[in-house]
């Protein structure tokens, strides 16, 4: 796969995306995974939170808003003695800028953001691999476990049904990824992994073919493909 950066000279303003905000379609299915993964809701905003520029970028094409950017130091959900610090891109939507009319119809159809619980993922059933890579960009974890050689993906939020609505979303996937039980995170959240085994090729078709449509977030998927390779050396070495 290629590392081209879609947003480059502009060109985010190119992503296809739907009249209808709520219509079935790969930037919708991408966008509404991004907000219910690392988004907040409320009845006059849409915010949303991610790390890589040029996803935010792709995020404020297809919804519109305002994006401001800054660098935070927070606690690990997993282990909350440890901290990093990175950079972060929120988008916001308000009612100035609301041009779709995303509030509105957030709270008339309970979208699958609103905390409650209805996740209505279900006019994006043609669109779930973009809706679970927004999801994954938005709550997941991608690292190499050196102590085992393998890649491990887990998603972790503070909504214990959003979780239980992904796991449905990746066993309904063409690929076989079977999925732990949810735990509790020390930061008083949950979580679960894909089995380490079904990681590579999970991973692999979660990212195929996305610089075709502009939908990802390059600095996950380099970080997913080092971590697969690193993970290919390890068996090698171990042979």
């Amino acid at each position: 796969m290629s590392d081209a950066d879609p947003t480059a000279d502009g060109d985010a303003l190119e992503i296809a995306v739907p009249s209808d905000p709520l219509a079935g379609h790969a930037a919708t299915a991408y966008f509404w995974g991004h907000v219910a993964g690392s988004g907040d809701v409320t009845d006059d905003r849409i915010e949303v939170v991610t790390n890589d520029e040029e996803s935010a970028q792709v995020l404020a094409a297809i919804a519109g808003g305002n994006l401001e950017h800054e660098t935070t130091t927070r606690e690990y959900a997993h282990d909350t003695s440890i901290t990093r610090t990175e950079d972060e891109y929120t988008l916001s939507i308000g009612e100035s800028d609301d041009e779709a009319g995303l509030l509105g119809r957030n709270s008339a159809l309970s979208l699958p953001v609103d905390g409650r619980g209805n996740y209505r993922f279900g006019a994006f059933s043609s669109h779930d691999r973009e809706l679970l890579r927004g999801l994954l960009e938005g709550c997941g974890t991608i690292c190499f476990k050196s102590s085992s050689g393998t890649v491990g993906i887990s998603f972790v939020h503070g909504d214990r049904e959003l979780l239980e609505a992904t796991q449905e979303l990746i066993a309904g996937c063409p690929i076989d990824a079977p999925t732990g039980d949810l735990s509790a995170t020390s930061s008083g959240g949950y979580w679960f992994g894909v089995d380490d085994d079904a990681v590579p090729e999970f991973g692999t078709w979660l990212y195929e073919n996305c610089e075709e449509t502009g939908l990802f977030a390059p600095s996950r998927r380099r970080k997913l493909e080092r971590s697969i390779e690193q993970a290919s050396a390890y068996d090698g070495d171990d042979a």
